[in-house]
């Protein structure tokens, strides 16, 4: 999208500000009904635990984190998470993907993910893969962005009593680009 001014740090220092800019972004965007992990409402010590975890695969690798700045503040964040198994080096799961809920329509979420796959090209992955709550319409996002469905696991995520929903497998191919 045209006008869509972002600043992209791959890996930055994970800081104390930073932890906490990160678990106050993660509980907007659940709050405002996105499928990161929890259901709201949720406050930042529901959200803590999950984050402390996340951030140690990040800080003691090797998982690598991207952040996307609207000048000094973060909009959105995504995990490269490594499968942590050699059969399956060659490609990554993209999680914990988020970008504040009042930059919605902006084309922060469409640039956050087009970065994505011009650094998993640049990081040696061939393919990028994120599971998707059913029922939200994320993967009409992700379909206009050149992922394709390639499995459900039906009922998988409990949301509610009586509210299971799919999750669906997304997958993009990053041929080269020579």
């Amino acid at each position: 999208m045209a006008g869509v001014s972002l600043r992209f740090v791959l890996d930055p220092d994970l800081t104390p500000q930073l932890r906490a800019e990160i678990v106050a972004l993660w509980v907007d965007v659940t709050n405002a009904g996105g499928a990161v992990g929890f259901v709201p409402p949720v406050t930042a010590a529901d959200v803590r635990a999950t984050a402390e975890a996340t951030f140690a695969g990040i800080t003691d690798g090797p998982d690598r984190l991207l952040a996307a700045y609207a000048g000094e503040r973060l909009v959105a964040v995504l995990i490269f998470c490594d499968n942590r198994f050699p059969l399956k080096a060659h490609w990554c799961v993209l999680k914990r993907v988020m970008v504040h809920p009042d930059t919605q329509g902006t084309g922060y979420g469409s640039a956050l993910m087009r970065e994505a796959a011009r650094l998993g090209r640049e990081l040696g992955h061939e393919a990028l893969h994120v599971t998707v709550r059913d029922g939200l319409g994320l993967d009409g996002f992700y379909r206009r962005l050149g992922y394709r469905e390639i499995g459900r696991l039906p009922g998988a995520l409990r949301v509610a009593a009586g509210d299971d929903r799919d999750e669906i497998l997304m997958w993009l191919d990053l041929p080269p680009t020579d």
